[in-house]
């Protein structure tokens, strides 16, 4: 009888230990779920954050490689120009005096040694006109400033910033041509009508 009774005794127990390890390991479990939730959902953020990233990333390497190819296609176009121009005025020159033929020659040695302070210079100029031009389109009633309020200046443009202001201009160069191209028709049709 006692034999019966100790191995009850230790099945009763049994079950009990059980329960308290399966408890146990349950409650262990669902606090490494809710850990390995709370580490997917910040991986999952920062996935996230990361793409965000680099769809704006995507975006500027379009917007900057159209700015390039733009610049690019410009350059091309002013290196045919001033092709062409020199050769009009190699075809021109022997029909100058000399005194004039000289001083075409100069000038023709100066423009082709343009320096980049001068070339900042003439592109802070032309960004000035650009945006004097954009900003009297919007401007609907011209009214006058009230006395002693000064239009708004551009900043200064250095040699470290010359080429994002010649890349700047190089993009918005397009539309300005255009537009300038469109009133310069109208005017050469007038000259010739």
């Amino acid at each position: 009888m006692m034999f019966p009774q100790s191995r009850h005794s230790g099945s009763s127990h049994l079950p009990q230990q059980l329960k308290f390890t399966t408890s146990d390991s349950c409650d262990r479990i669902k606090d490494e779920f809710q850990l390995l939730q709370a580490q997917y959902h910040s991986l999952k953020l920062e996935c996230d954050k990361l793409a965000s990233e680099k769809s704006e990333m995507q975006r500027h390497y379009v917007m900057y490689y159209e700015m390039s190819y733009g610049l690019n296609i410009e350059m091309h176009k002013q290196a045919e120009i001033v092709k062409r121009l020199n050769g009009i005025c190699a075809q021109v020159l022997p029909y100058l005096s000399q005194e004039h033929q000289q001083q075409v020659l100069g000038a023709i040695e100066r423009a082709k040694q343009v320096t980049a302070p001068e070339l900042n210079s003439i592109i802070r100029q032309q960004l000035q006109a650009h945006q004097l031009s954009q900003l009297q389109a919007l401007a609907l009633p011209l009214t006058p400033l009230p006395v002693g309020l000064q239009p708004p200046s551009l900043p200064a443009v250095s040699a470290g910033t010359g080429l994002l202001s010649l890349s700047a201009l190089g993009s918005q160069a397009h539309l300005a041509k255009e537009d300038k191209n469109g009133h310069d028709g109208d005017a050469h049709q007038d000259d010739d009508g």
